[in-house]
């Protein structure tokens, strides 16, 4: 009797600490792509990397990086890989024309826009895929030249309510290269963070923009998905940025809807 009575007790003693300490949420997973068939960035595994960083130490994600494009499809692969089944977003790092045919080109558009899941581009990320116009669709622009290189450029936050900005002050200095964008427009993004231009030579060669507007991070709503952009990244010090690196953290909770609020509704400039 008495070993049944301590018996009891250990189960019971086990099933309150189960209670007390339900098992922790699963990890999301991410598919970090760094190919790059144009411009070479040395800080692309610096991009990748901090992808990798902050999901192990905020414990939100795991991250699967590759130089490749062979996960971006719903084809089912050989033992141990995965497809796009797998992943809660994707990160490009990307450049030039990657190697995606069409079953893959469908797949990355369905991935977000049916399957409500999420997708980030850092950098060079809209200097990618110029011959498929899909993509700067999904993306919100391409890549127009960066008419001032690196320079310390004054950043404005446009929404300081959004999760992924609301930790930075209402402007601020960063040492990067802008990008300026083509094929771009306010009606179709929320502009989180822009250039401010009052200090800032326009009559430059290259600077193609007349309507002054040079966005450096923003949100859209793509189908049932959801896209987060920023061209900052041209540097290595730039992802070691400890705002920076909270702003990757909160866009990829966003992308992947396990924070609420962000509005990514379009809106013009203020």
């Amino acid at each position: 009797m008495r070993s049944i009575r301590i018996l009891l007790a250990t189960l019971l003693a086990a099933g309150i600490a189960f209670a007390q300490n339900p098992e922790a949420p699963k990890r999301k997973k991410i598919l970090a792509i760094g190919q790059t068939k144009g411009f070479q960035h040395d800080s692309t595994s610096d991009g990748l990397a901090t992808i990798w960083k902050i999901g192990k130490d905020s414990g939100l994600w795991d991250t699967y990086i590759r130089t490749d494009t062979q996960l971006i499809t719903k084809k089912k692969l050989g033992a141990n890989a995965k497809n796009l089944d797998y992943f809660d977003a994707i990160f490009f790092y990307t450049s030039g024309e990657l190697d995606l045919d069409d079953e893959q080109k469908q797949a990355l558009l369905e991935f977000v826009r049916t399957e409500g899941k999420g997708f980030m581009a850092a950098h060079s990320g809209v200097d990618t895929l110029y011959s498929w116009p899909e993509y700067g669709e999904l993306v919100g622009g391409y890549f127009d030249l960066h008419p001032w290189n690196q320079f310390k450029a004054k950043i404005v936050n446009e929404d300081g309510q959004h999760p992924a900005t609301s930790h930075f002050p209402k402007d601020f200095f960063l040492f990067d290269e802008i990008y300026q964008l083509k094929n771009y427009s306010r009606d179709r993004v929320r502009v989180l963070m822009s250039l401010d231009v009052a200090d800032v030579d326009l009559a430059k060669k290259g600077v193609h923009r007349t309507d002054k507007d040079f966005a450096v991070s923003w949100v859209r709503n793509y189908g049932k998905g959801r896209v987060f952009v920023s061209t900052l990244g041209h540097r290595t010090e730039i992802w070691e940025h400890p705002q920076v690196q909270k702003m990757w953290l909160e866009a990829a909770k966003w992308v992947m809807n396990l924070t609420p609020g962000g509005d990514a509704t379009p809106r013009p400039a203020k």
